[in-house]
């Protein structure tokens, strides 16, 4: 890990911290699609307009189907890249595969809305995550989608993030729409404290990942998948899970 320092705004990414996870990986269930479906109804903040998806061209008029899709790139089940706060990090093109894939654990821990997720939540939970592995975490969310509350989600705090990063975990996902404090209790000088520790030292950041629950509190195999656009500070990506041994 390199020492900080100073740096410049946008700057500040510390290389990559985690060792690589060295556990062998045994199926022990089917596969399951831990993603929302993309439309224009996918969960996501209001700050963000929905992705608009229109056909161009159809069937009888054309010979074929054509669909165009426009959207910002952090809504629905998306990866963040160390792009997105540090330009002086890698952009999605730049990640290599292996931070993608790998097995880890699925953490459920339920919090109340506006809730805070802290070390000794973390401390608690088993099975153990291990360097170089992948941490899930259900908070319980799921219920709330579609209704005001969604935007009073639980949120990690700056505490549990350097916790995860002393932890060399590669990569966090959340079935929040941001780790973030929910919009309405931030405070005035609020500067992403949590996608700024664990982006820093290069901790991957999943956002909006669903269907975790029965997965919860085994040991899993993933599969996170973002469209590989250059210079991506983010990107909606395809999530699979399964259970595995060990």
């Amino acid at each position: 890990m390199c020492e900080q320092t100073e740096s410049a705004p946008g700057t500040g990414w510390r290389g990559w911290s985690t060792y690589r996870a060295r556990r062998s990986v045994q199926a022990a269930g089917e596969w399951i699609d831990l993603t929302w479906p993309l439309s224009p109804t996918v969960p996501r903040l209001a700050t963000f307009p929905p992705p608009r998806i229109e056909r161009i061209a159809g069937i009888p008029q054309q010979p074929f189907n054509v669909t165009e899709l426009s959207m910002v790139v952090h809504i629905g089940t998306h990866v963040d890249s160390r792009r997105h706060f540090f330009s002086d990090g890698p952009a999605l093109e730049e990640v290599p595969l292996e931070r993608f894939i790998g097995s880890g654990v699925v953490w459920q821990i339920d919090k109340p809305l506006e809730g805070l997720v802290e070390p000794e939540d973390l401390e608690r939970m088993s099975p153990r995550i291990e360097p170089g592995e992948i941490l899930v975490l259900d908070t319980g969310l799921a219920r709330y989608v579609g209704t005001p509350d969604y935007e009073r989600h639980a949120a990690l705090s700056v505490a549990a993030a350097e916790w995860l990063v002393d932890r060399q975990v590669k990569l966090v996902a959340v079935d929040m729409p941001t780790p973030e404090l929910p919009l309405q209790v931030r405070p005035s000088d609020f500067d992403w404290p949590v996608h700024r520790t664990l982006l820093r030292d290069g901790v991957l950041i999943a956002e909006q990942v669903t269907n975790t629950r029965s997965l919860a509190g085994q040991r899993a195999q993933f599969f996170f998948l973002p469209l590989n656009i250059v210079g991506g500070d983010g990107a909606p990506a395809r999530v699979l899970g399964r259970p595995i041994d060990g």
